[in-house]
């Protein structure tokens, strides 16, 4: 397979995985927290462990201050995998940028031996 195949090939690959990622991908950090309740006589008010761990995702919002938000049991799950697409969606637009970059440059070079 030609270099020029490869890369198409790769191309097409990441675009679908761009494609896939995008759908499911959520913006954020991760943190998880434990916290003291405010029952009288509860485990936690009296040194013992404390409740949780209860899932937060944090974010730099449109102004540039940071922001965020409770994530409830239910969406756990849904939540760690979507960050974990964004980052993993951030690694592929990278490397499509790179390629992206390589073919401009090639196709400038070209044109100029012509």
């Amino acid at each position: 397979m030609s270099k020029a195949a490869e890369s198409s090939a790769r191309r097409q690959k990441l675009l679908s995985e761009i494609e896939r990622l995008a759908k499911v991908a959520v913006f954020g950090t991760l943190s998880e927290t434990y916290r003291t309740c405010g029952r009288e006589g509860c485990h936690c008010q009296t040194g013992g462990s404390k409740h949780g761990p209860h899932l937060n995702i944090s974010y730099r919002g449109e102004k540039g201050k940071t922001t965020g938000y409770y994530v409830p049991q239910g969406a756990e799950e849904a939540t760690r995998e979507g960050v974990a697409a964004w980052q993993k969606l951030q690694e592929c637009l990278r490397e499509l940028a790179e390629m992206n970059k390589e073919r401009n440059l090639r196709r400038a070079r070209e044109a100029r031996e012509q």
